[in-house]
């Protein structure tokens, strides 16, 4: 069993695919080929805003558009504790202060009070200036943008919309990747919509902020990439994961978003009751990058790991370490009481193996050694 089947994705779009990338050899226009227009023009309309720059990776994006804001030292940006890595990192990798704010128990995203909390300890404190809101779109649900749009305006904060693991989630009629001043998201293997390789996105309504970041993203280039007005990176989707992108993106939007919701549902209704299941807001939309379950506890959660390995049954704990207790971000003092929610989801939960093309009798599989380990 696998934990993400990308073997068995592959072989239904196999034509597709493999026609893609056989185009783009035969053009050999590796970097910034046709493909790489036509993927952001059909990515654009899909999330519904006027601009879209693709990139190499979903922290380059992240990075990008804080770099696009001159966000900088002195500055503070708040960031949920229960994420990875990367959405911290960046803050740190352009000088500013990350402020981590605990989440909800439930969607596992950002905490609106601890929010509030967080910037109103900030700027008594003295030390950083708050300057935007990074919201997580954790494991596949959007965060809760219309609370945390009325504190940005309020604070008079920007919103950078993490949408890693969003891609493809909703609330009401509008995508995830549209409630950001800048929203951002990966085309990591793994997450909903995947390349071979690594690539990522940046979405705005903002000419102005999409000029800057195409710049940035190309050593900051002017006219031409012998024109260099700012430093920036090196940071382009190349044009075969452009083109394995092109040739996924209809299946996913016709057919694995559904499928997704259709295992999920399968998963949810016969684990309730046995493990706390994820909890979908309403009006709300999952992409379900993750299927994540909580237990009492950690012995119990690393207990039914253990059990469910010997089974063959791959899981996955997303994530063991809060980010106020990385070592990489030893520098800024965090108090541990501020965080008791993420403090215990670190203990308690476990993502399950999950795909849209997951078989019934293989989800069966799995509810039935999990009901095994816990009624033991």
């Amino acid at each position: 069993m696998e934990f993400r089947d990308l073997k068995k994705q592959y072989e239904t779009m196999e034509k597709a695919i493999t026609g893609g990338i056989q185009a783009v050899l035969s053009d050999a226009h590796y970097i910034q080929g046709r493909q790489v227009k036509e993927l952001e023009d059909a990515l654009s309309e899909y999330v519904g805003v006027k601009h879209c720059i693709t990139c190499a990776n979903g922290t380059d994006a992240l990075q990008l558009a804080l770099m696009a804001w001159n966000i900088s030292a002195g500055d503070a940006v708040f960031v949920p504790d229960f994420t990875f890595f990367s959405s911290g990192e960046v803050v740190a990798a352009v000088g500013a202060a990350p402020v981590f704010v605990d989440v909800d128990p439930d969607t596992y995203n950002m905490s609106v009070g601890s929010l509030r909390k967080m910037i109103e300890k900030t700027i008594a404190e003295g030390n950083y200036l708050p300057k935007a809101i990074i919201a997580v779109d954790l494991f596949g649900q959007p965060a809760d943008y219309e609370e945390i749009r009325k504190i940005a305006d309020e604070y008079h904060l920007r919103i950078l919309e993490d949408g890693a693991q969003g891609f493809g989630g909703a609330i009401g009629d509008t995508r995830a990747c549209a409630f950001g001043d800048i929203s951002t998201t990966s085309f990591f293997p793994a997450k909903p919509l995947g390349c071979y390789g690594d690539g990522g996105a940046v979405f705005t309504d903002d000419a102005e902020w999409a000029k800057t970041i195409r710049s940035l993203a190309v050593h900051g280039k002017g006219e031409s990439k012998y024109d260099n007005v700012r430093i920036g990176m090196n940071s382009r989707l190349d044009t075969i994961q452009a083109a394995v992108l092109l040739a996924k993106l209809s299946v996913f939007c016709e057919k694995e978003l559904d499928a997704s919701e259709k295992v999920a549902q399968f998963y949810t209704e016969r684990l309730r009751g046995f493990v706390k299941t994820p909890m979908i807001r309403k009006g709300f939309f999952s992409s379900w990058a993750q299927y994540t379950i909580q237990v009492d506890n950690r012995d119990t959660r690393d207990g039914l790991q253990q059990f469910l390995k010997e089974s063959q049954i791959p899981t996955a704990v997303y994530y063991q370490k809060p980010m106020h207790c990385q070592k990489a971000f030893h520098q800024f003092a965090f108090d541990d009481k501020d965080y008791p929610v993420t403090n215990r989801l670190s203990d308690i939960v476990l993502s399950l193996p999950f795909h849209p093309y997951m078989e019934q009798n293989e989800a069966q599989q799995v509810v039935d050694k999990i009901i095994e380990y816990v009624g033991k």
